[in-house]
């Protein structure tokens, strides 16, 4: 029967069709598809959290800085330049002439509005609400924009929210509940929203009026699949021309296929489990439903010891990984990178993880299950996972096993993508989930989906948590970390706040995912990835790669009359970008909150 399925299961994948039909372009448009299995969560980038949307915020929107493509340092977007007080609490940014896409000029009280916005409107505060959280003020005086400080902030260069229209945007009376399903989008960025077809794809144009110049291509489109073996047969078949974050049996397929490139490089993203260990609102009341164990800081550290790591990198991920002893920040950020060492690291030991649990209290019955030290309930945990994700339910496999051998029972419980951020985000219905997150160069956004702030409030609204955790020590160095304008002693500090994770452990870092993808060299004339030297495609962060990107010909040329350019790199043309999910956890750009979650 189980082979029977799996054959229906082939078929079915050959016959997929990407989402809805869209009309054919002319033979003369230049069309860019990506390919995704992740959907987008809101078109409202105020509330979006999930890393695709994100990544799409950033084709159509312009932000108060960049990451170079060479250093991934801030550099001038909207904000052509920036001054800061000697006590580091002023800064002031000049915003550039430039225009929205409907012509206005874009003026520094577009970005005063938008930051003032998340700073009184808790309903705004859902993608970036920490972005916003040390500011004391935010006015404008034509096109210098002043922001003033609670306290000095370390990251204020690497802010990032997209700044939107006031024109258009203050005449929305309820943020909380916004869509904005009105086309074409009001942008700043390389590219305006024209359509979007909610689980099916997002269609972007070129914007004329783009400050560095029209791109190179006439349009790109996002194209949402249903699991990634669907999106892999469109690349090869040509209905999609790149795929990103894909898992590494889907990577190993596209050997062998003299029109695809693989493309394989250190990702930016950890991925970890996430643990119920009590979660509460904001206003400190309990919510969800998670197993009381968990609470327990001893059972958390078990299961810590209970998995093998190395097995997972290479038994789960084909090696593509690297196994993650410490940091939730991977190590292809070295200054902020850290990791466990001697008796403070977790390694696979079983016996040790049974006998942590025997002198906790944690008794096993006659059926080999263990219960709470009163006997009030067993250990049986559930895991949350997506569905259609081969790899997360071998993952499940493999947690599965080890637990048993504690005495721990875990059931897999499979939800779409929505349903997962609503149980891991909001109402807590869960114990143990998949999760992880899209870092970007500066990582304090991902170290804030860890502070009592993101939790969500009282009504079930706002928050932006990875983890539901709140912890006096935790928040103390973050506020230390966000102070320190010295980059060598705020990395140590960030170090202090990875170790207070690792040690109390409300998330378990399992791996740093390769970044894999694939493109078709017949579609795409060039692409510069970022950062340059041997960096991400669609996985980067920041729109350079689809700002640059270039199409083939019908005579195998560049659509624009040239051959690739010095330092791009050869590739990727028409077609889709394809991210397998399974690498694509919902972001909080997470897979999460803005970039993100990444």
């Amino acid at each position: 029967m189980r082979k029977l399925l799996a054959v229906l299961a082939a078929l079915c994948v050959l016959a997929a069709v990407p989402g809805t039909a869209m009309a054919a372009e002319p033979a003369s448009k230049k069309v860019i598809k990506i390919g995704v299995t992740q959907s987008v969560d809101s078109m409202n980038p105020f509330l979006a959290v999930r890393l695709v949307t994100g990544s799409i915020q950033r084709m159509i929107y312009g932000f108060l800085t960049v990451p170079d493509s060479k250093t991934l340092q801030p550099s001038p977007d909207l904000a052509e330049s920036w001054t800061t007080s000697p006590d580091g609490l002023t800064w002031t940014f000049k915003i550039r002439q430039a225009k929205w896409s409907d012509g206005q000029p874009i003026t520094a009280a577009d970005a005063a509005w938008t930051f003032n916005k998340m700073m009184t409107d808790d309903g705004a505060k859902t993608g970036n609400g920490p972005a916003v959280e040390n500011f004391q003020s935010v006015t404008a005086n034509g096109q210098e924009l002043t922001i003033k400080l609670k306290a000095p902030q370390a990251s204020m260069l690497d802010n990032p929210v997209p700044i939107m229209p006031k024109h258009v945007w203050e005449k929305v009376t309820d943020i909380s509940k916004y869509e904005a399903e009105v086309y074409p989008t009001v942008g700043s960025g390389p590219y305006v929203a024209v359509e979007h077809k909610k689980d099916q794809f997002v269609r972007l144009e070129a914007n004329p009026d783009y400050w560095r110049g029209r791109p190179k291509i006439d349009e790109l489109q996002i194209i949402f699949y249903d699991n990634p073996a669907a999106s892999i047969v469109g690349l090869r078949k040509g209905d999609i021309d790149l795929i990103g974050r894909l898992n590494p049996s889907d990577f190993e397929s596209l050997k062998n296929d003299s029109n695809l490139v693989q493309w394989n490089t250190q990702g930016r993203r950890a991925t970890y489990l996430q643990i119920n260990h009590g979660a509460t609102t904001s206003d400190d009341k309990p919510i969800g439903d998670g197993h009381p164990a968990l609470k327990d800081p001893k059972v958390r550290t078990a299961l810590h010891y209970a998995i093998d790591k190395q097995k997972l990198v290479d038994e789960v991920q084909g090696g593509l990984a690297k196994p993650a002893d410490g940091s939730i920040v991977p190590p292809l950020y070295k200054d902020f990178f850290w990791e466990a060492s001697g008796a403070e690291k977790v390694t696979f030991d079983l016996a040790k993880a049974n006998k942590i649990l025997d002198d906790a209290g944690y008794k096993k019955g006659a059926d080999g299950i263990r219960t709470m030290p009163d006997g009030s309930r067993k250990l049986q945990f559930r895991f949350s996972i997506h569905t259609d994700t081969p790899i997360e339910d071998k993952l499940a496999e493999y947690l599965t096993g080890w637990y048993k051998e504690l005495g721990i029972t875990l059931t897999t419980k499979r939800l779409d993508s929505s349903k997962f951020s609503e149980e891991t985000g909001t109402t807590a219905l869960f114990d143990i989930a998949i999760s992880g997150w899209s870092v970007n160069p500066d990582p304090e956004e991902v170290l804030a989906t860890h502070l009592c702030s993101r939790r969500p409030g009282a009504d079930g609204k706002g928050g932006g948590t990875e983890s539901f955790y709140c912890d006096p020590t935790y928040e103390s160095l973050y506020a230390e970390q966000q102070k320190e304008l010295d980059r060598g002693k705020r990395a140590e500090t960030i170090k202090k706040m990875e170790e207070r994770l690792y040690t109390d452990a409300p998330v378990i870092a399992l791996y740093y995912p390769n970044d894999l993808e694939g493109y078709r060299k017949d579609r795409i004339a060039s692409i510069t990835p970022i950062p340059e030297d041997k960096g991400l495609l669609y996985g980067g962060s920041g729109y350079w790669p689809f700002y640059t990107l270039e199409a083939v010909s019908k005579d195998g040329a560049s659509a624009d009359g040239g051959g690739s350019n010095a330092g791009v790199i050869a590739g990727v043309a028409g077609g889709v970008v394809v991210l397998a999910l399974a690498g694509f956890f919902v972001l909080r750009r997470r897979g999460g909150a803005a970039d993100e979650r990444e």
